[in-house]
């Protein structure tokens, strides 16, 4: 499945899934919402109610460092914010 990259656990989100019932995850840059919905459905088997989304352009960084200055940039990526239906939840922890 190449649409979800991985899922975003921290602080934040792990208190949304309890509280609200939404999870983040990494997505593909050129997917879209329906195919967001269809990916979650099929990988976790819940019911997905909404799908909210994120572009993020890199950022430019520069450090120095005794050979020089080193420019570079932070990569591009896309979140996608998907919120459950009903008592549906995921659980990332299960396979450890």
């Amino acid at each position: 499945m190449g649409i979800l990259i991985k899922p975003i656990v921290t602080e934040k989100m792990t208190a949304q899934g309890e509280k609200l019932n939404r999870y983040g995850f990494i997505v593909d840059r050129n997917a879209n919402k329906i195919q967001i919905k269809a990916a979650v459905e099929q990988m976790y088997n819940v019911n997905v109610a909404d799908v909210n989304t994120c572009n993020y352009h890199g950022k430019r960084k520069s450090r120095y460092t005794k050979a020089g200055l080193l420019k570079g940039r932070t990569n591009h990526y896309k979140k996608a914010f998907v919120t459950l239906a009903g008592e549906d939840k995921i659980d990332f922890y299960a396979n450890i």
